[in-house]
């Protein structure tokens, strides 16, 4: 079977486990119009107000353990500047 994570790659924070890149993508045009200063767009690190938000969309197969890491796809970018799309707007 294969699950679908968001991550945000910048801190490899695991931010959700979906059935679907569909349903990964949905989430993160979800947070695409949350402010980059609001949870979850807000950064953990203390340098929060200079940091940023590197969404992808990796891909597991999970029939074997450890998961095995099939795909990984740039989504969106969140930060003080904006939001930038990698070709999946």
């Amino acid at each position: 079977m294969t699950v679908f994570v968001i991550e945000d790659e910048f801190h490899a924070e695991w931010q959700g486990q979906f059935q679907s890149f569909d349903a990964a993508f949905a989430e993160l045009r979800t947070r695409g119009a949350i402010a980059w200063n609001e949870t979850p767009n807000r950064c953990p690190c203390t340098s929060w107000k200079t940091c940023c938000r590197e969404y992808v969309v990796v891909e597991f197969d999970d029939r074997v353990s450890p998961w095995k890491e099939t795909g990984r796809t740039p989504v969106l970018s969140v930060n003080a500047s904006g939001v930038t799309w990698h070709g999946h707007e």
